[in-house]
Formats: C-alpha cells, structure tokens, sequence
C-alpha cells in the first residue's frame, strides 16, 4: 500500500498495524497481510465503506397555500451507503401515507433516495411544523432532520356569542361576533334582517361587537355578522327574542275577609226538624286582579248547593218512604176495622175461630 492517508502504526515481529484517514468509498476492498516464511502465510479482511447521507432539504412548498389546494412536499437525500430510510412527521406525528422512490448514483456506489408527501391543505395544518427524517447506520442513531413551517390561508370562520341567553324588555345584551381567518378578516359587518340597525342609539357597534341597549319588542329579528378578507367572505346569524318581564310577586300582609251564607230548610217528619248549611269562603283583598290562583268564594257556594241538594235528596226520599207505607194483617185480625172498639174486635176475632179448622192457611 503506497498512500499518503496510511500510516504505519505498529510494526513488530508479532503486530503490524495501519491506519487509514479520510476514509473514502474508494477504501472499500479486501486488505491483505503477509508473513514471509517458507512457505508464505496470508491472512485477508474485507473493509466495507459506509456513504453519509447528504442533509435532506424540503422542496415543492410555495407560501402561501389556499386551504382546500393540493400539497406535494418532497425530500431528498444523496450519497448513502446502503440506501438512506426517510419518515414524515406532521407536528410529531408520523405520517405514514408517502411514496417512496431510490435511485443508484453515478458512482454506482451510493444511492439517492426521495420520499414525498402529499395532502390538500386545510386550515388545521396552518402553523403546522412539518419535518422529514433520514436514518442510516452511519448516523450513529442521530438522524438528519429538515423541518417546514406551513402557512395556508383560508376564508374566516364566524361564531356569534351571545352575553344574556334570556333577554327581557328593558334589559341589555352585548353580541360578540368572533371571526379566525388569514389573513385576518376586516372589521366585521353587523345587519338585521337584511338591512341596516334601525336604532344607531341603542345600537352601537364597537369592532367586532354589539351592543343593544333598553331591549324591547320591536328588536326582535334575525342579526347577521359578516366577515371578510382576500380569500373570502363567510357570515352567521344570530336569532334575538324578547322577552316579558317575569313578574315576582313580593310577600304581602294577607287580611281575611269572612262571608256567611245560610240556607235552612224545614221538614216535618213526625216532628220538626231543622237542617243549617253554612258556607264559609274567604277572600283576598290584596290579591291582584288577573292573578290566577283559587276562588274562595266560588268553591264555597259550590260546598253549599252540593250540601242543600243532598239534603232535599234525603227529605224527598223519606216523604216517598213514608206515603209508601202499607198496613198487613193477618187472618186472625180480618173484620177488626169493622168493629167500633177492641173488645168487639177480639169478640169477632175469636168467633172466626169456630170455623178455622175448615180454613187452611198456607205461608210462603
């Protein structure tokens, strides 16, 4: 070996030893020593060169994108040795859909290898750090990293926040109209249905903001909030109903008003009797007008018709009882009405017992 980049080392009659610097693939071959005896010994070695890879470079990205546009990022590597592994990752997440191609040097040595990712651009992926990876063995488990910032623009994204989710007349709200784009969106645009905000003084606009003051009937309508800027425009709506004012009703000192009302109704029964059916109903004064609740009142002269109709139930039911009414006589009392007094009456009652036993009596 005659070469200015190898050295002798160590040279005894049991060691001889080299060194290479600058090692090129040019090294790579089958060394040999030789131990000149009789006869002559040999012993051989195969020296294997590895070929870095070349830092990857990112090509194919122009800034900016427009969102929904077609992506095709490429990254190529040269000069490895065997040939280079590539891996994407998208904010370090690995992507594993790529396309991965490997061609041989000139040198017919080493090989240049290429990967390429492709994707339509969404507005997510804004800001995203896109990075391609080269391992190889002779990185010595450092791998080569080449790293792309992307930046797509897109049309504004608009979303209405509303401060009161239950507006009442006379109230406040503050509507806030939140629009995201790139660029960033121009001050937004505020109209109600259709048209401008009828009332400038209640109304007022404050950048993206809009506040109503004194709310009332009259405001109700369909708000819209329109944002724009060179990509696009993009707008939403916000539905605004008034509400009445609920009313609470504060604790108040209740004084009771007492009204009587009697009926009475008189029967004769054998004697007389006397039945009373009082209603007593007890109104509010306080009470307000309109104001739903129970009707004292009503539901005690409702009491008192239901008492007095049961009552003229019962005394019509035992005059019917009591006209009903039959009279039974045996056979031994037959011919007694006859008779002006009781002892007659006994008289005649024994004597039709002369013949009693040519009378039979049957009883069912």
């Amino acid at each position: 070996l005659r070469d200015n980049r190898i050295e002798l080392v160590r040279a005894s009659w049991h060691e001889l030893s080299i060194s290479v610097s600058d090692v090129s693939l040019s090294d790579e071959g089958q060394y040999t020593c030789s131990l000149f005896t009789m006869p002559v010994k040999t012993s051989k070695a195969f020296l294997t060169v590895l070929g870095v890879p070349e830092k990857p470079q990112i090509t194919g990205f122009t800034s900016p994108v427009m969102e929904g546009d077609r992506m095709q990022l490429t990254c190529k590597t040269s000069g490895s040795k065997p040939a280079a592994d590539i891996r994407w990752f998208k904010n370090d997440k690995e992507v594993k859909d790529v396309k991965y191609l490997k061609e041989e040097d000139a040198n017919r040595k080493t090989f240049t290898v290429s990967s390429t990712l492709d994707f339509l651009a969404d507005r997510s992926d804004d800001g995203a750090v896109v990075s391609c990876r080269v391992d190889h063995e002779s990185l010595n488990s450092t791998p080569q990293i080449a790293m792309q910032v992307l930046e797509i623009h897109y049309t504004p994204l608009v979303k209405i926040i509303s401060s009161n989710s239950w507006p009442e007349e006379g109230q406040s709200i503050i509507l806030t109209c939140e629009s995201k784009g790139k660029p960033v969106p121009e001050p937004v645009l505020w109209t109600k249905d259709g048209g401008e905000l009828p009332d400038p003084e209640r109304m007022v606009v404050n950048g993206r903001v809009l506040s109503i003051s004194f709310l009332n009937k009259t405001d109700n309508g369909t708000y819209r909030c329109e944002a724009k800027n060179p990509i696009g425009r993009n707008s939403t709506e916000y539905v605004l109903i008034v509400h009445d004012v609920f009313n609470t009703l504060l604790p108040t000192t209740v004084i009771p008003s007492l009204t009587t009302a009697t009926v009475t109704t008189n029967v004769a029964l054998k004697a007389s009797t006397t039945t009373s059916a009082t209603a007593t109903s007890i109104r509010d004064p306080n009470a307000l007008a309109g104001q739903t609740g129970p009707d004292h009142a009503l539901i005690g002269g409702i009491v008192a018709v239901v008492v007095f109709v049961t009552l003229c139930s019962i005394i019509l039911l035992g005059r019917y009882l009591a006209r009903h009414k039959g009279t039974y006589l045996t056979n031994e009392a037959k011919g007694a009405e006859d008779a002006p007094d009781a002892d007659t009456a006994i008289i005649n009652a024994e004597g039709s017992q002369v013949n009693a036993e040519e009378k039979k009596e049957y009883f069912i």
